[in-house]
């Protein structure tokens, strides 16, 4: 078992700048063995810049930054990761089994061609010319060439784009039994639905900085509105003239309504409707504590309006 009390990847103070723009404010995230870390933030939050840091691909300006407690750009380091960018330009004409098997020949201990074709969900398309495979197709494809060193941290920016419902689901499946091997995942994703569902800890960022940290629920926990749900006579107008109601709207013959004051509602439903059916009371989702932080992070930016990247 990986040893949890030394992280994979760390970045300690970390500020990089491009000119004017100030994209890492002093930064502090550390990757921990065997988890799966979340890396969430608006457009802009420097979400790109903590990840080409820990990858080596650029160097901060002050601060320190480690990769299995190295230099990122130390080879004996960069071994030990797998990498899947939001984008990647590969050769169209190469089958997809040739850029395995390529891609493979770069790590001194690779994992073999057909079980991370397997893993990846791209065994049926070893033949075909990657040129000639969809968008969801060679999101896959990518995934399996991140996954050919045995990587220990794997780093997945926005992984899912471009996939259906079922290839999304498999890639899940296939994070989760990379975690479980004791592999550390770095993701980032605009899917917040995928970062509750897959993440053992979040780092919300904003501005250059990490404004949240901890696990999904202690996210949500940060976030006092609750959802509820409800088959009610009671009309749309008057719920939402309650003083305690945030918003109430009709799917179907359903009211959804927030509020953070839910059994206060629950009581004026109830008073106001006898025959009321099929009540739940939910906690805020992901996407509520995450609009919410970041919501409160634009309201109080730092004193120099940095413009984070």
């Amino acid at each position: 078992m990986p040893n949890t009390n030394v992280p994979v990847a760390r970045l300690a103070s970390a500020v990089k700048r491009y000119g004017a723009i100030t994209a890492l404010d002093g930064a502090e995230l550390v990757v921990k063995p065997g988890e799966l870390l979340a890396l969430l933030g608006p457009n802009g939050a420097g979400k790109s810049t903590a990840i080409s840091l820990m990858l080596g691909l650029i160097r901060p300006d002050a601060g320190s930054v480690e990769l299995f407690g190295q230099d990122p750009q130390k080879i004996e380091a960069r071994r030990r990761i797998g990498v899947m960018l939001q984008s990647a330009l590969l050769p169209p004409t190469l089958r997809v089994g040739e850029l395995l098997r390529l891609t493979a020949s770069y790590y001194p201990v690779p994992r073999p061609v057909q079980e991370a074709a397997e893993l990846a969900g791209v065994a049926d398309l070893l033949k075909r010319p990657y040129g000639k495979l969809s968008g969801g197709q060679q999101r896959r494809v990518q995934f399996a060439l991140a996954l050919c060193g045995r990587p220990e941290l794997l780093f997945l920016d926005e992984p899912t784009v471009g996939m259906d419902i079922e290839a999304r689901q498999k890639l899940w499946t296939a994070i989760r039994r990379l975690i479980a091997e004791g592999c550390a995942v770095v993701l980032t994703t605009h899917y917040l639905e995928e970062a509750e569902a897959l993440a053992d800890r979040v780092c919300v960022m904003a501005h250059g900085r990490v404004i949240h940290e901890g696990t999904v629920d202690e996210l949500r926990a940060r976030v006092s509105l609750k959802r509820i749900r409800c088959i009610t006579i009671t009309s749309i107008e008057k719920v939402s003239a309650w003083p305690d109601v945030v918003e109430a709207r009709l799917e179907g013959e359903r009211m959804h309504i927030t509020t953070a004051e839910a059994e206060i509602v629950v009581r004026q439903l109830l008073d106001a409707d006898t025959q009321l059916r099929e009540l739940e009371v939910q906690r805020a989702g992901l996407a509520e504590a995450f609009t919410e932080l970041t919501r409160d992070a634009e309201q109080t930016p730092t004193a120099d309006q940095r413009e984070a990247a």
